[in-house]
C-alpha cells in the first residue's frame, strides 16, 4: 500500500512540477521580451537621432551613405543571417506552421534575433524608412523559443506568446498585443495556451511600463466625430486607405515572389544581384528624403511626423507619397526592418491630405481614420488596426469610427490584394519540397 502511495505521489509531483515549469518558461520569457523591446526601442531612437544629425551636417551625404549601407546590410543578411530580412512577422507566422525544430530555428533562433537587431539598427542609422515593431515580434518569438528549450514538455503557445508580447511591449499596448496574437499570428484562439499567452503579454507590457512609464505611443488624442456629417469621412478614408494599402502590399509581395510576369532581365537582376538591387533601393530612399518638397519624417519610423500631425502641426501634402515610396523601397530591398510604424505614418499623411475635404471635421479625427485605414489595408487585420490605434492614442471616443473605417479598408484591400501582406510573405519561408 505504501509503495502505491509513493508512486502516486511521485506522479502528482511530476505533473505539478511540469505545470509550474511551463508557467515559469512563459513568465520569464515575457519578462525577457519586455526588456528586449524596451532596449530595441531606445536603440532605435538613438539610431534615428544619429542619422538626423548626420543629415544636418551633410545634407547630401545620404546619397552616398544610404545606398552603400543598404547594399552592405543586404549582403550581411544573405551571407550570415538568412531569415532575418524584412519585417520578421512573416517569419514568426511561418515558424508556427513548421513542425521540425531545426527548420523553426532557421527563422526564430537567438542568432537570427541578434542579426535582426544589429542590422535593423544599421538600417535606421543609414536612413531606411523602416520600423522596429515587426523585428520585435520575431525577436520576441526567438526569445520565447529559446526559453522553451529549457522545458522538456512541448510548448505550443510559445511562439504566439513571444510574438504577441513583442507587439505589447513595443507599443506599450497589452490589449493590442493579445488581439494581434489572436487575429494575425494564429487566426484562432488556442484555448490550452490562452491563459499563459495572456500572462506573458501582460508581463511584457508591465516590464515596458516599469522601464519607460505608462505612456501612449502617439500621446493622448481628444479627436471625435461630433456630427452626422462628420461620418462621411469614415467611408472615404476607408476606401482610399484600403486602396493604397493594397497597392503597397501587392508591390512588396510581387517583388518577394520574383516579379512574375516582368521581363526576364529584371527578374534575373532581382534574383542574382540582390546587393546591387538593395543599393539601388537605398538610392531611391535617399532621393525621397532629398526631394525639394522634403518634410521631416520620410526617413526612419515616421513616429515624429505622425505624432506632430496628431498634435496639430501640418504635414506637407507630399509627405504621404514620399513616405509610401521610401517605405516600399526599404521593404523590397531585403534589409531587416518592419512596416508597422511607417504604415501608421503613411496613414497619418494620408489623413492629413484628406482633412481639407472635410473642413467641419476635426483634423485629428481624419488623421486617425487615415492611420487605421491604411494600416488595415496593408495588413488586412481590422481588429488589430482599430485596437492598436485607439490604444496608442488613448482615444476611445473614436473607437466605433475607427472600427468602421478598418472594416471598410480591409474589404476594399481584399478586392485588390487577395491575402494580407504578412501571411502572403510567410509562404516564402516554408521549406521547399
Amino acid at each position: 500500500m505504501s509503495t502505491l502511495l509513493t508512486t502516486r505521489h511521485r506522479r502528482i509531483l511530476r505533473v505539478f512540477s511540469r505545470r509550474w515549469q511551463r508557467r515559469f518558461v512563459f513568465l520569464c520569457g515575457g519578462l525577457a521580451v519586455g526588456l528586449a523591446a524596451v532596449g530595441l526601442a531606445r536603440a532605435s531612437d538613438w539610431a534615428q537621432a544619429m542619422f538626423t544629425a548626420f543629415q544636418g551636417r551633410a545634407p547630401y551625404g545620404s546619397l552616398l551613405l544610404t545606398p552603400l549601407a543598404f547594399g552592405a546590410i543586404a549582403f550581411l543578411t544573405q551571407r550570415y543571417f538568412p531569415g532575418a530580412q524584412g519585417s520578421g512577422i512573416p517569419q514568426a507566422i511561418a515558424a508556427r506552421r513548421l513542425r521540425a525544430p531545426e527548420q523553426r530555428l532557421k527563422l526564430v533562433s537567438l542568432r537570427i534575433a541578434f542579426g535582426k537587431t544589429v542590422l535593423m539598427l544599421a538600417a535606421l542609422l543609414a536612413g531606411a524608412s523602416t520600423g522596429r515593431e515587426g523585428p520585435t515580434v520575431q525577436i520576441g518569438a526567438a526569445i520565447m523559443s529559446a526559453f522553451g528549450r529549457m522545458s522538456p514538455s512541448r510548448q505550443p503557445g510559445l511562439l504566439l506568446a513571444g510574438a504577441s508580447a513583442g507587439v505589447a511591449a513595443a507599443f506599450n499596448t497589452p490589449l493590442a498585443g493579445i488581439v494581434f496574437g489572436i487575429e494575425e499570428m494564429s487566426r484562432s484562439f488556442e484555448v490550452r495556451a490562452s491563459g499563459l499567452v495572456i500572462a506573458a503579454v501582460i508581463l511584457a507590457g508591465l516590464t515596458s511600463m516599469a522601464l519607460v512609464g505608462d505612456y501612449t505611443y502617439f500621446g493622448s488624442s481628444s479627436a471625435a466625430l461630433t456630427s452626422l456629417s462628420d461620418w462621411l469621412c469614415v467611408p472615404v478614408c476607408g476606401v482610399i486607405g484600403g486602396i493604397f494599402g493594397a497597392v503597397f502590399s501587392r508591390v512588396v509581395i510581387a517583388v518577394a515572389r520574383g516579379l512574375p510576369g516582368v521581363p526576364g532581365s529584371i527578374r534575373e537582376m532581382l534574383a542574382n544581384r540582390r546587393v546591387a538591387f538593395a543599393a539601388l533601393c537605398g538610392l531611391g530612399v535617399a532621393l525621397c528624403g532629398l526631394a525639394p518638397i522634403y518634410t521631416e519624417g520620410v526617413h526612419g519610423t515616421g513616429y515624429v511626423a505622425a505624432r506632430a500631425a496628431l498634435d496639430g502641426n501640418s504635414l506637407s501634402v507630399f509627405y504621404a507619397p514620399l513616405k509610401f515610396a521610401a517605405t516600399a523601397l526599404s521593404a523590397v530591398s531585403g534589409i531587416p526592418g518592419g512596416i508597422f510604424s511607417p504604415s501608421l505614418a503613411v496613414g497619418a499623411g494620408l489623413g492629413a491630405d484628406l482633412a481639407p475635404w472635410f473642413p467641419q471635421t476635426m483634423t485629428g479625427a481624419v488623421i486617425l481614420l487615415g492611420m487605421v485605414s491604411y494600416f488595415a489595408g496593408v495588413v488586412q487585420a481590422p481588429i488589430t488596426g482599430f485596437v492598436i490605434v485607439a490604444e496608442m492614442t488613448n482615444d476611445h471616443t473614436m473607437l466605433v469610427p475607427l472600427m468602421a473605417a478598418a472594416l471598410i479598408a480591409t474589404a476594399v484591400s481584399k478586392r485588390i490584394c487577395k491575402h494580407g501582406i504578412y501571411h502572403a510573405l510567410a509562404t516564402g519561408f516554408a521549406p521547399k519540397e
